[in-house]
């Protein structure tokens, strides 16, 4: 790629956009020694990533399973296998403490057989036999894939079978012999955000040149993906487009046209069986009704096709309480509901006249998530349900059975004899009450070290986790770990993830530095002990914070994060950001966004608290140069910085264990030296 020489004196550190550019590898491998030789040489550095890499290689993990017909099939790593095995097992082995598994593909071997850097990427199986697999793999973990056909019966690819080159595809199995496929079918089949704009019917034994189209959306789209419903007596196929990152079309075959359903593109449709289940984001009238925003209402599929709109609500919303998501089951479907961000799962069935809701008895009361085991033929759920000192469980649950059963439990990675949790609310700047947890020794030092981890955005909810390594490397050294449940974020449904849309995102940040004062107030900490860290959205998230509020922290960790917001939507899936932050192209928006985008906001005279910066060459998602830009801008005015770039491991920023602790060490040996004692 070359730049032209206007561009260049626009922004100084645009070269550092060229992912492979020798001036910009040089650049990535030199400031990536000094950090290495800066932190690894902490005393903490080595004990840090001992006991992480312990966590993320100990087989007492709880292995997360897919039921396949007779199977359930899991994926797997470890130190003897850092690139994984797929592997399988029964259901009368997987109730064992150490179940027995056999290797339906090791992808080690694979990698070293073909010579290429092969990253999983998942598996799509055709029901109900499941034997037919397409297989998709990245090369060192970037979100495009090389999809290839795969027989579980003999472990074996396919010869001949279906194949796809590395692209940001999206395909599904319409029958044993066509797909439906979204990828690069050459120059104009993308959107402007770098995904399928056009959806194909591929057929067997044919080219994929040969495939025939089937419904073609607009540049200025995010997407469009093909989806199949292989229910018994239900079978339809269609496509969604998704026209803005919350809003889309969902269209169902009927004949040889693709309808649309006719639901606010700002609602998402789903057909279940013989019923119609709408998700709105905005309140909607329809059928003399309101149905709210962040409510669950369903109507009979046939009826609404003939014009009838009267829906019966499954989930009302209140302030407190918002619908987390929802999984179908064989007769009915299991929701998974925040109440003040902690978590309550509850049962639904239909018994001829109405829908009635019952309630599941759950461990605690952290975060539990229920998933359909088999919604074609079982109403067995999946809760997976953890805290922030409560290892892991998985539980087993059936429609109308009462209380789950407790399948697996994962033993204490580190120890919580001693430490506390509390949930605690700040008062934001314009007076928005705002949830978040703290999680500490009882015996804790006032002003000790502490770290805040915050999102908030995208509308995605941060709720309690059980962490080894966070566990290990931070609360067990005396640390006190807090999570933000700021605006822009989907703890209290879509009406929160609103509040900081676009214009309101400043929203979003004083949420954030409320909730650093509150700490500071309560005596849990002080400016000098206080870190915070933040990924992707969350690296623009404490990028912004520490240039509006830099007294405030004493360290900060940005993991992948977004910092050139002028340039954002330009910069791979950029464009499809646009609904969240808005255009900086339109003079309206950039006034806004000039505001808090952390790479034009830096100033010379400011003194910043210490930065470390983590992201991947291969991250195909949010573009390595916004990180690289901001290190070289902070080196240049002086400011004390440390960047690590993983030559792996896309938006995840590592491949495999090795690296996750790795860069897990680097982050807390740079925590602890900036704010506690070597």
């Amino acid at each position: 790629m070359t730049l032209s020489a206007h561009a260049q004196s626009a922004d100084p550190f645009l070269w550092l956009e060229e992912v492979d550019g020798d001036k910009a590898m040089a650049f990535v491998n030199s400031e990536n020694q000094r950090s290495l030789d800066a932190l690894t040489q902490s005393p903490r550095f080595k004990a840090i990533q001992t006991e992480i890499r312990e966590v993320l290689d100990s087989r007492d993990r709880i292995p997360l399973v897919a039921a396949r017909g007779p199977w359930l099939y899991n994926f797997w790593q470890d130190a003897a296998n850092p690139r994984g095995l797929w592997r399988r097992t029964s259901w009368a082995e997987f109730r064992k403490p150490q179940p027995t598994w056999e290797t339906v593909l090791d992808v080690d071997a694979l990698a070293r057989d073909e010579k290429e850097n092969w990253v999983w990427s998942g598996a799509r199986c055709l029901p109900p036999a499941y034997e037919k697999c397409l297989i998709e793999f990245s090369r060192g973990g970037g979100d495009a894939v090389v999809v290839r056909e795969f027989d579980v019966a003999t472990k074996s690819f396919v010869a001949g079978g279906f194949t796809l080159p590395e692209a940001k595809s999206d395909t599904v199995w319409r029958d044993a012999d066509t797909l439906l496929v979204g990828t690069d079918f050459g120059p104009g089949s993308m959107t402007a955000s770098g995904y399928p704009r056009i959806v194909k019917r591929w057929q067997r034994g044919t080219p994929l040149s040969a495939a025939v189209t089937v419904f073609e959306g607009s540049e200025t789209d995010v997407g469009v993906d093909p989806w199949v419903d292989h229910t018994p007596g239900y079978f339809r196929e269609g496509v969604r487009q998704a026209i803005e990152f919350f809003r889309s079309a969902t269209f169902v075959r009927r004949g040889d046209e693709l309808v649309r359903i006719d639901v606010p593109t700002d609602a998402r449709p789903a057909l279940v069986r013989d019923w119609l289940l709408v998700r709105p984001r905005s309140d909607w009238t329809v059928g003399g009704r309101t149905v709210p925003r962040g409510a669950l209402a369903a109507i009979k599929a046939d009826a609404f096709a003939r014009g009838e709109r009267d829906f019966e609500l499954l989930f009302a919303p209140t302030p407190t309480r918002s619908l987390a998501s929802y999984s179908v089951l064989r007769d009915g479907l299991v929701l998974n509901v925040m109440d003040d961000v902690k978590s309550q799962v509850l049962e639904l069935r239909h018994d001829g006249k109405r829908w009635l809701t019952t309630p599941v008895t759950l461990p605690g009361t952290g975060a539990a998530t229920a998933s359909a085991v088999d919604p074609f033929t079982s109403n067995q759920y999946w809760i997976t349900y953890q805290d922030f000192l409560t290892p892991s469980s998985l539980l087993l649950g059936e429609l109308g059975r009462g209380k789950p059963e407790v399948l697996k439990t994962l033993p204490a990675m580190f120890d919580a004899a001693g430490m506390m949790v509390e949930q605690q609310f700040a008062r934001s700047a314009d007076g928005t009450r705002v949830p978040y947890f703290i999680v500490r020794p009882k015996k804790a030092a006032p002003g000790a070290p502490a770290l805040l981890y915050g999102y908030g955005g995208f509308e995605v909810s941060m709720q309690p986790f059980y962490s080894g390594a966070y566990g290990r490397a931070w609360l067990a050294r005396g640390g006190t770990f807090v999570l933000a449940n700021i605006r822009g974020g989907g703890e209290y449904g879509p009406a929160w993830h609103q509040a900081a849309l676009k214009h309101q995102r400043q929203r979003a940040f004083d949420d954030f530095i409320a909730i650093a004062e509150d700490l500071v107030r309560r005596g849990v900490t002080t400016p000098s002990h206080l870190g915070i860290m933040g990924g992707s959205n969350g690296g623009l998230l404490v990028g912004a914070v520490m240039a509006q509020r830099p007294e405030l922290f004493g360290a900060v960790v940005a993991q992948v994060p977004l910092f050139d917001m002028q340039r954002y939507h330009r910069l791979l899936a950029g464009a499809s950001w646009v609904a969240e932050y808005g255009n900086p192209d339109d003079a309206a928006d950039w006034a806004v966004i000039a505001r808090y985008s952390p790479y034009q906001n830096l100033r010379r005279e400011t003194r910043y608290p210490a930065l470390l910066v983590t992201t991947s060459t291969r991250d195909d998602r949010v573009h390595p140069g916004h990180a690289r830009k901001l290190v070289a801008r902070m080196r240049e005015l002086g400011h004390p910085v440390w960047y690590y770039e993983n030559t792996e491991g896309g938006h995840a920023s590592a491949a495999n264990n090795e690296q996750r602790a790795r860069v897990r060490a680097l982050e807390m040996a740079f925590l602890w030296q900036q704010l506690g004692s070597e």
